[in-house]
């Protein structure tokens, strides 16, 4: 897995500039998700640390996720899947 700030090499710093404020606003596609055994915890352990949650834990059909934004705008969705039965 790499998430990394868009530029140089691969672009130049204009287009740079341009792709982060379009991550920013969450207008690219692409995500990430990632699994835990408790949703809670690890949403209130990253809230106290300042990460930028934009969505808070909610309940789905297949369990408990939220989602944040890293500094550079990949969004990441972090989820506790229910066992199946």
């Amino acid at each position: 897995m790499l998430l990394e700030k868009p530029g140089p090499p691969a672009l130049d710093p204009e287009t740079a500039e341009q792709v982060r404020e379009l991550l920013t606003k969450g207008a690219l596609s692409g995500w990430l998700c990632l699994t835990t055994g408790d949703a809670q915890k690890a949403y209130d352990d990253l809230v106290a640390k300042g990460v930028d949650v934009v969505d808070e834990p909610t309940e789905r059909p297949y369990g408990i996720d939220f989602g944040i934004r890293d500094p550079f705008g990949n969004r990441i969705r972090i989820g506790q899947i229910h066992p199946r039965s």
